[in-house]
């Protein structure tokens, strides 16, 4: 006679798999789009020189030595953090590789480091005026900010706060995904970039905080 309490015990959710299978699927779109993204500082390496936002800049401002590095130092090391960001919530390189979570971390944070507060000072020459140049500026103080405490709590050996820092912080650096998303949506919408850009420097990683929200309240 088998004992109810315990077949109740073994019983699998009817969804569990469908659950498991939705979570990879998600984890594996995540992934692929860091990696892309993180590699598109490439292309300004590769392409003419006026590529992509440099179009909307004016000439003085492409001459600078000082925007120049900021640019090119913003874009690159956000590049890294974006593509190798998302490996450290994987639970078995938390938890059987710990060696190599570390070390992938430091160079998160070091890459965060350059690549946010570069980003903050090309931040007061953003395309679109001061609603963009605010957006963008408050985004990298939010991106470093959040890193800086994750990097302060795991060193306390708080790892739960570290968790959930990490998790803002890099939904903070996904924006860079987000807005490659939401922009050309915006173009079609509005047909016009200079009305669509402005909004995407808001909408590119608000939503993406407050699903992180939503996470951090789980862990």
């Amino acid at each position: 006679m088998v004992n109810r309490g315990t077949r109740h015990c073994w019983t699998i959710p009817k969804n569990y798999f469908n659950h498991k299978m939705q979570k990879k699927i998600l984890w594996i779109l995540i992934g692929l789009s860091a990696i892309l993204i993180g590699l598109y500082p490439i292309s300004y390496f590769l392409l003419a020189e006026k590529f992509g936002l440099l179009n909307t800049k004016t000439d003085p401002l492409l001459l600078n030595t000082l925007w120049r590095i900021g640019f090119y130092t913003h874009i690159i090391f956000g590049g890294l953090a974006l593509g190798i960001g998302w490996l450290q919530f994987n639970t078995t390189l938390r938890t059987k590789k710990v060696k190599l979570h570390r070390f992938v971390g430091k160079v998160y944070i070091a890459a965060v480091l350059l690549s946010a507060t570069s980003g903050i000072g090309i931040g007061f020459f953003a395309t679109g005026g001061w609603i963009t140049a605010l957006g963008f500026i408050v985004l990298g103080f939010i991106w470093l900010s959040t890193t800086l405490l994750a990097y302060t709590k795991v060193k306390k050996g708080q790892l739960i706060l570290h968790q959930k820092f990490m998790i803002y912080s890099y939904a903070a650096c996904f924006a860079a995904v987000t807005l490659r998303i939401w922009l050309p949506l915006l173009i079609f919408v509005f047909g016009d970039f200079m009305i669509a850009y402005p909004i995407v420097a808001w909408l590119s990683w608000v939503p993406n905080l407050v699903v992180a929200h939503f996470l951090v309240r789980r862990v």
